[in-house]
């Protein structure tokens, strides 16, 4: 699947040297030269990475930022360029929610390998995954099943993602727990698991009474079958 990355620079000399590089390694890039732009190609392109210069027309970069960062399921990471090098301009970005800091004037090839970087770190969240007619959208936030979207809760959402990433392998319920709950009192969430996975069922099982995706292995949790 290639990956799409969004560049948000108002320098347009910048904006294409960005795009000759990263495109030459494979990757699909959006161009945006002002915050406004941004947020436009976010919504309608659903990036997997931002390169995000800090000093835009219109709407600043530590605005969009912020925005960006007010999304609901959003994953999407993001690297700001600057020409502000103090210390305290870094913490500043990356506490507002970047994942990376670069400064300006840089090296093209730095900058593919801060990305390449990041997306190792953050690159799963950018893949669509299908088994049999159902598709999760992580980016999103879609699940489909046989072409209808469907409606699905934040905690039954995150519960499929994690099945379709760990297809056919068992899943106890204390993995699944620390997924939704990872601070809470794990003795005594067994049965909101369960009733999770039962409403998830009624949802993407053809006969639910009789779940072919969400199986029960009897004494040590549940797993999803991919066939």
């Amino acid at each position: 699947m290639t990956q799409s990355i969004l560049v948000v620079e108002d320098n347009q000399m910048i904006r294409e040297l960005i795009k000759i590089y990263l495109e030459k390694e494979g990757y699909h890039v959006i161009e945006a030269e002002d915050g406004i732009q941004a947020k436009d190609a976010f919504l309608t392109y659903h990036p997997c990475l931002i390169i995000l210069d800090l000093m835009l027309p219109k709407l600043s970069g530590e605005d969009f930022c912020m925005w960006v960062r007010e999304q609901e399921q959003n994953e999407v990471s993001i690297i700001m360029l600057s020409a502000k090098a103090r210390i305290d301009d870094r913490i500043k970005g990356l506490k507002m929610g970047a994942d990376d800091y670069l400064t300006k004037p840089f090296d093209p090839n730095e900058l593919l390998a801060h990305v390449e970087a990041v997306l190792r770190r953050t690159g799963q969240f950018c893949k669509k995954i299908t088994y049999g007619g159902l598709s999760i959208k992580p980016r999103k936030g879609e699940v489909i099943l046989y072409d209808k979207k469907l409606n699905l809760t934040n905690h039954e959402f995150k519960l499929l993602y994690h099945f379709l990433k760990n297809p056919n392998v068992v899943l106890s319920r204390e993995d699944l727990v620390n997924q939704l709950y990872p601070y809470a009192d794990k003795m005594i969430l067994d049965r909101t698991i369960d009733a999770h996975i039962k409403k998830l069922r009624e949802k993407i099982e053809d006969n639910p009474s009789s779940p072919k995706r969400i199986q029960t292995v009897r004494g040590m949790g549940y797993k999803f079958v991919d066939g």
